[in-house]
C-alpha cells in the first residue's frame, strides 16, 4: 500500500515538473516568447520599397485593396497602416497597408464666388484643393472672388474636379480705387506673409531668400529718422518686404518678400 502511494507522488511530481518545463522552457522558445519588434513608421514609404523595407525588419506586410487617397503623399505610397506605428509585435507579425491611390477621386468643385479670398482659401484646403494665382480684376466687390478657373477654363460650383487639383481666382480690386497701409509681414513665417497679402486684397510678388551674411532692416526711431538695424532671424521668417509697411497702397498691388532659408538662419 505504501508503495503504491509512493508511486503516486512520483507521477504527480514527474507530471508537475513536465508541465512546468513545457510551460516555462519549451513553449517560450518555440514562440520567441519576450521578443518583439515596434512596428516602424510607414507612412509615405512607396510600394516598391515595403518588402525590403519590412523584410530587414522580420515583419510581413498585406496591402489592403480598398485605396485612399490624399495630397499628403505620393501615388502607391503607404498612407495608413495597422497596426499602428511604436505597436510592440513579435517577429513575423502581417502588417496591414493601406497605399495612396494612383489617379485621385473626383469630388465636386465648391462655389467659391461672392466669397471672400480668405474664405476661398480656407474652403479649398478643406476640399483637398489648391489655391493657384490670383489676379485682381476691376470690380465694385472689393476683395471678393468674383470667377474661378481650372486649367485657363471656368470651372462652376457642382463641376467634377480631381482632388490636388489648382483653383485661380479673379478677385476683385473695387475699382482699383481703394487705398491702404501696407500690412506688416516681418516677423511672420511664409505661409502667414502669404495668408495676410491675399487677405488684405493685395497679390504675392517675388519671393527671395538669404541664406548667408547678416540680416538688416530699415526702421524709423522714435525721433522719426531712418535707422538700419540688424536682425537675428529664425528659419522660414520673413525680414524684408517691398513695399515697405506702413506706406499707403492700392489694392491688388503685389508684395515682394525676402526669407530666411531652411536651416542656415542667422544667428
Amino acid at each position: 500500500m505504501i508503495k503504491i502511494f509512493k508511486n503516486i507522488i512520483y507521477i504527480i511530481i514527474t507530471s508537475v515538473v513536465i508541465v512546468m518545463v513545457l510551460f516555462y522552457l519549451y513553449f517560450p522558445i518555440i514562440t520567441n516568447h519576450g521578443e518583439t519588434i515596434t512596428v516602424p513608421d510607414l507612412k509615405g514609404v512607396n510600394y516598391d520599397e515595403i518588402d525590403d523595407y519590412l523584410t530587414q525588419r522580420n515583419l510581413k506586410y498585406e496591402i489592403i485593396p480598398d485605396s485612399s487617397f490624399t495630397t499628403d503623399y505620393p501615388p502607391l505610397s503607404v498612407i495608413f497602416q495597422n497596426p499602428i506605428v511604436g505597436n510592440k509585435v513579435k517577429e513575423g507579425r502581417k502588417i496591414y497597408l493601406t497605399l495612396n491611390s494612383i489617379q485621385p477621386p473626383k469630388i465636386k468643385m465648391p462655389k467659391l464666388i461672392n466669397g471672400s479670398v480668405k474664405n476661398a482659401q480656407l474652403i479649398l484646403k478643406t476640399y483637398d484643393l489648391f489655391l493657384g494665382k490670383i489676379n485682381y480684376v476691376p470690380d465694385m466687390a472689393a476683395n471678393a472672388v468674383i470667377q474661378q478657373y481650372h486649367n485657363g477654363d471656368i470651372i462652376q460650383g457642382g463641376d467634377l474636379i480631381s482632388k490636388g487639383s489648382t483653383i485661380d481666382l479673379d478677385i476683385g480690386n473695387g475699382m482699383g480705387n481703394q487705398i491702404f497701409e501696407i500690412p506688416n509681414l516681418i516677423g511672420l513665417d511664409l505661409e502667414e506673409g502669404k495668408f495676410t497679402i491675399l487677405g488684405s486684397g493685395l497679390s504675392i510678388g517675388e519671393i527671395y531668400y538669404k541664406n548667408e551674411g547678416k540680416l538688416f532692416i530699415d526702421i524709423i526711431n522714435e525721433d522719426g529718422d531712418e535707422e538700419i538695424k540688424e536682425i537675428n532671424a529664425k528659419d522660414g521668417i520673413i525680414f524684408k518686404q517691398y513695399p515697405e509697411s506702413p506706406k499707403k497702397i492700392k489694392i491688388g498691388r503685389k508684395i515682394d518678400m525676402w526669407v530666411v532659408r531652411d536651416s542656415l538662419a542667422i544667428k
